[in-house]
């Protein structure tokens, strides 16, 4: 689903997801990917929500999304809601950093809503899971 008919070259937007694919500004991505306004990481050593509710290693898959230093979180994936662990909620609780999981849609267009507001937002994104 294309998002935005505007383009604002100096902060990251989803312009499209949808297919298997991200689209941020011009980069088409189909790997899990972190981005915040200003920055973009397109490829999260994550292969699924699930995944990174279930790791062991849970400290050492986050550490890049919060090395972004943003006090909000949203993680998207999919087309129904998922459902965060209690180990990944006491994550972000522990460090008062404010977490949503939505849908892969939804995920986006809350990003772009918070990252036109200069919000300090960081999404991870999972575009390719069903």
């Amino acid at each position: 689903m294309r998002l935005a008919l505007d383009f604002d070259p100096r902060i990251h937007l989803v312009r499209s997801y949808g297919e298997g694919a991200v689209t941020i500004n011009t980069e088409r991505l189909t790997q899990p990917l972190l981005v915040s306004p200003t920055r973009l990481e397109p490829r999260w050593n994550v292969d699924t929500f699930e995944a990174l509710c279930t790791s062991d290693a849970l400290a050492q898959k986050l550490e890049p999304l919060l090395n972004f230093g943003a006090s909000i979180v949203i993680l998207g994936a999919g087309q129904t809601q998922p459902v965060p662990s209690s180990q990944l909620r006491a994550v972000f609780r522990a460090r008062q950093i404010g977490l949503e999981c939505m849908t892969l849609g939804a995920a986006c267009r809350t990003y772009n809503v918070l990252a036109a507001e200069q919000r300090p937002v960081v999404a991870g994104l999972f575009p390719a899971q069903g």
